[in-house]
């Protein structure tokens, strides 16, 4: 039995056609470089997202980086983020100068925690950056209200939630990536919208930001050779954009194809003591670009391998907090630790979860995970 943790292949197969005719209109077109495709996508993404604008880009860190660029942070600036994320999140806050400050995330639903933030607080703070991490939303609403009371922007890392809702206590329903100041995503391959290269897109409601923006990834230009600020090359090509287009059409149906199987995995791994399954917030849907576990009592690597053993891949996101990172030790004094995310960093583990999945492999992953623990209580 062949499992993968993403099915690309499964998924191109069903849209084969619609994919290799965009492909092919932009060969026959020679438009490479903003393309029509280029364009109609970035309409079609602002009306499913209902936001104004959507700037597209070469990829989520360009996003991320440029982002930040536009809202004129300085070096020496300090940016609130997750210690629990992928790298780039972080990244290109060091990499513009600014600093990291790195804080602890929520044990269940793995978003920053802003209980005890402001101790985190200095006259250097500039701006928040929560991170959809695996598939649903942060608590904006609270983080909103932080922002405001402390004059933060609000960047949402938006790379792994893309499709997700939150509802705000009123009713209000907003994709996210639009609910801060600037969102940025993601469109590399394995993402619930994903092409078949590099890709990302940054969105904003606010027509100055989204002005800039665009000068910033075009070279810092408006008008061809006339460059207002420093800018970036950071372009959706148009190949990229034509993918982007069909599979944009399937994305609610891919969100609902990925949520069937993690419902699945609740209901038969749930009674297993040993394993947390992942908790859905009350205030978001869950588009499940992972489904990840969490596997008590020190045994989550004897698992992963034990699966390996099997046939059945996984993939720990993350292993190391961000602080423990050699890129990162000048941000952190000497023995700096968050509880939460430590705890995390042993704990998790994500089983495989895509659109192609059949009943089949689910019942041998399910199988194979209640054998483990079977035998590790025998021992």
């Amino acid at each position: 039995m062949k499992i993968q943790m993403v099915d690309l292949k499964g998924q191109y197969q069903k849209i084969k056609t619609e994919i290799d005719a965009g492909i092919q209109e932009c060969i026959d077109n020679t438009a490479f470089i903003n393309g029509p495709a280029v364009k109609e996508f970035q309409q079609d993404f602002e009306k499913y997202l209902d936001v104004k604008h959507v700037i597209p880009c070469a990829n989520g860190t360009d996003a991320l980086q440029i982002a930040m660029m536009a809202l004129d942070l300085k070096p020496g600036d300090e940016v609130l983020c997750p210690a629990f994320t992928y790298v780039a999140t972080a990244e290109v806050i060091g990499l513009l100068g600014l600093k990291p400050v790195m804080v602890d995330v929520d044990e269940n639903t793995f978003e920053i925690e802003l209980n005890g933030l402001e101790k985190y607080m200095t006259s250097n703070t500039k701006a928040i950056v929560p991170v959809h991490l695996y598939g649903q939303s942060a608590n904006m609403e609270n983080i909103l209200e932080f922002a405001k009371k402390h004059n933060l922007f609000v960047i949402e890392d938006n790379a792994q939630a893309i499709g997700s809702d939150y509802t705000f206590s009123d009713g209000t329903i907003k994709k996210t990536g639009t609910i801060g100041d600037i969102g940025c995503t993601s469109f590399f391959p394995s993402k619930n919208l994903g092409c078949y290269g590099d890709g990302g897109a940054i969105m904003t409601n606010n027509d100055d930001l989204a002005l800039k923006i665009r000068m910033i990834a075009n070279h810092g230009q408006q008008k061809k050779y006339h460059h207002k600020v420093l800018g970036c090359n950071s372009r959706l090509d148009t190949i990229q954009a034509a993918v982007l287009k069909v599979k944009l059409k399937k994305l609610d149906e891919y969100s609902e194809a990925r949520n069937a199987m993690a419902t699945y995995y609740d209901e038969h791994l749930a009674g297993l003591s040993e394993i947390q399954v992942p908790e859905r917030a009350k205030n978001s849907t869950h588009v499940f670009h992972q489904y990840t576990l969490r596997v008590k009592n020190g045994k989550r690597d004897a698992l992963q391998q034990y699966l390996g053993e099997k046939n059945i891949p996984s993939m720990i996101y993350y292993p190391l907090p961000l602080y423990k990172q050699e890129a990162f030790q000048q941000y952190v004094e000497e023995g700096f630790s968050l509880p939460v995310t430590e705890m995390l960093c042993s704990e998790v583990l994500s089983l495989p979860v895509h659109t192609e999945f059949d009943k089949e492999s689910s019942d041998y992953i399910i199988s194979e995970i209640k054998n483990f623990f079977n035998q590790s209580q025998s021992i």
